[in-house]
């Protein structure tokens, strides 16, 4: 028993002093009160100071408890290469809503680390506003990773957003594993993770259950890895939409698989306006997915235009090639499981079918092609169209 207590001890010393020569700091010796009430904003920030001064790896340390946070801009670079930011409690935004487009925003950062905890948004109240039709602020994502590289986000909770829950822009090797994010079917505009002109993004063994798509990847992404997730309600995991702009980076090199649809509007998605662009779409790989009673399980949509405005009779410039889905199966809760709507004046080209097989009831399930061609392998229901 001594022994085991020495050995205790003895460990508690060493990571204690590790903690000390890493620097570590709590943001409640910078004042921050786990109140939920009290404005912890110079807390984080001047913790955030501290970390990111620090020559050698630095840690902030968000205990137990809920602590309120304004808008706030964690920037750098940093003098040192990780600066790890543990949450054990919940970082909860202001009531109301205001105009401000984000809330937790990291720019120019090497080596961050978000570890554990809550982000709680507090987006039902402009929720409701966008939901009676008035006229309402776009509102502010939750978390926003800028011009930044080398960046972990593990075990952390998402909850209500007023907008996206986690951005990732003009960065380069993201990683979010075993992240959790839950708002409402009803909560407009929520996307899980929005990813733009961005380089090496990696999701899995994740849970997201929203009210937009639960994954969306825009213009300038490229070696795109999404694995091992949940997704439930929301829109499903779509490329686009693209090609609202005449010049935009193109979309490459993406892999979704393993993952679970349940009661989505879609499944696996590419999404582009119908209006002239210069982008492209290219080398995306769909595999060893589920669909459960999902509306759209598998569509390619080039004749987006919602509002009826600059695009009605146009045709989009988005060429799209190189796309397979293999090993696909489950539910649709349409008749047509699989749509591929392609331009006119830019076809798609090179889509792959692969075992797939999509069902709607007692009731045949049917594929819908237009400017569409590529081949099928194996068993696909419902038959191909291609």
């Amino acid at each position: 028993m001594a022994n085991t207590m020495n050995f205790l001890l003895t460990a508690l010393a060493f990571i204690s002093l590790s903690n000390l020569a890493m620097g570590s700091f709590n943001i409640m010796d910078f004042g921050a009160k786990p109140n939920g009430r009290t404005d912890s904003g110079q807390a984080f920030l001047a913790a955030w100071a501290k970390a990111c001064r620090s020559r050698r790896p630095a840690s902030i340390y968000v205990p137990a408890g809920r602590f309120l946070l304004g808008q706030a801009t964690f920037e750098g670079p940093c003098r040192n290469s990780r600066v790890s930011i543990f949450i054990d409690g919940t970082i909860v935004a202001p009531n109301g809503y205001s105009s401000l487009l984000k809330w937790m925003h990291f720019v120019n950062v090497n080596g961050l680390e978000i570890i554990g905890g809550t982000l709680d948004g507090r987006g039902r109240a402009l929720w409701s506003c966008k939901l009676a039709g008035r006229r309402c602020p776009i509102g502010a994502t939750s978390l926003i990773i800028a011009k930044s590289k080398n960046v972990l986000i593990s075990g952390l909770t998402s909850i209500n957003p007023e907008l996206i829950h986690i951005s990732i822009q003009y960065s380069h090797g993201v990683t979010l594993q075993k992240v959790k994010i839950s708002a409402p079917n009803n909560s407009p505009n929520t996307d899980g993770v929005h990813v733009q002109n961005s380089v090496g993004v990696t999701v899995t063994g994740s849970t997201i259950r929203t009210g937009d798509d639960c994954v969306s990847m825009k213009a300038g992404v490229e070696n795109v890895l999404i694995e091992r997730v949940y997704c439930g309600p929301g829109h499903g995991i779509s490329i686009g939409s693209l090609g609202d702009v005449r010049k935009e980076e193109g979309v490459q090199n993406i892999t979704v698989k393993s993952v679970v649809f349940s009661g989505t509007q879609n499944g696996l998605r590419i999404k582009t306006w119908g209006k002239p662009s210069t982008g492209f779409v290219k080398g995306v790989t769909f595999q060893h997915s589920v669909m459960y009673n999902v509306r759209n399980p598998i569509i390619i949509d080039q004749n987006y235009c919602p509002s009826k405005i600059n695009c009605p009779n146009q045709h989009s410039g988005i060429k799209i090639s190189d796309v397979s889905f293999s090993n696909i199966k489950g539910s649709s809760a349409s008749k047509v499981a699989m749509t591929f709507d392609c331009s006119k004046k830019n076809p798609c080209t090179g889509i792959g079918l692969k075992n797939i097989k999509l069902t709607y009831g007692k009731i045949k399930a049917e594929s819908f092609c237009r400017n569409a061609g590529g081949r099928s392998s194996g068993s696909v229901i419902p038959p191909s169209c291609l």
